[in-house]
């Protein structure tokens, strides 16, 4: 390794962190207690606003409706079989219109 220069490190270092974007995000995330005939409740989502649109892990949206204390009733606007129970949920911060 005697032929490694210091300066030649330095500027790949350089080279590569001078595109390292440092924003980070933060997503509000709830998990599915229970789903049936088309609604699904959902732990976790504290901050949710009614008519909200959030999304499961599948892809699959549906819009808050119920806002309880511990938790919210989301409508599928999908078919439900594609979520289940522990499944991941994820705020879009955008209401439905």
């Amino acid at each position: 390794m005697a032929g490694v220069k210091a300066a030649e490190v330095s500027a790949i270092l350089k080279k590569q962190l001078s595109g390292f974007d440092a924003t980070a995000t933060l997503d509000e995330v709830g998990t599915v207690l229970q789903v049936g005939d088309g609604i699904a409740r959902v732990f976790g989502l504290a901050n949710a606003q009614y008519g909200e649109l959030v999304e499961f892990e599948g892809g699959l949206e549906g819009i808050v409706l119920n806002l309880e204390e511990d938790n919210v009733g989301v409508v599928l606007l999908g078919p439900s079989k594609s979520v289940g129970e522990g499944d991941t949920v994820k705020r879009t911060q955008r209401i439905a219109s």
